[in-house]
């Protein structure tokens, strides 16, 4: 089979007690980045690159710190490629114009 690259978007929220937080990425279970987030008041746009087969992956976020944060992930979506997002599963397609 054929890979597709495929970008995802999303905005990442944070609110912590204490020092800034770090957090974790997976795609399925591979790990994607890991991130201190030191932006208070604001949110940050993460930008997550797959190169993959058709199928589906599982976007996953984990807090790494201890204590009080709350992290939230919304407006998730493909920016570019073929793909589509349903909740926190990316589905990666052949495109249109090619046959399978």
């Amino acid at each position: 089979m054929t890979q597709h690259f495929v970008r995802v978007l999303c905005n990442v929220y944070c609110n912590w007690q204490g020092d800034d937080p770090s957090y974790r990425v997976y795609v399925n279970d591979e790990l994607f980045t890991e991130r201190t987030f030191s932006w208070p008041d604001c949110f940050i746009e993460e930008m997550i690159q797959v190169e993959a087969e058709p199928g589906n992956y599982e976007i996953r976020y984990e807090v790494i710190s201890p204590g009080l944060v709350q992290l939230r992930v919304e407006n998730m979506h493909v920016d570019y490629g073929p793909g589509t997002i349903k909740g926190n599963v990316l589905r990666i397609r052949e495109p249109e114009n090619e046959s399978v």
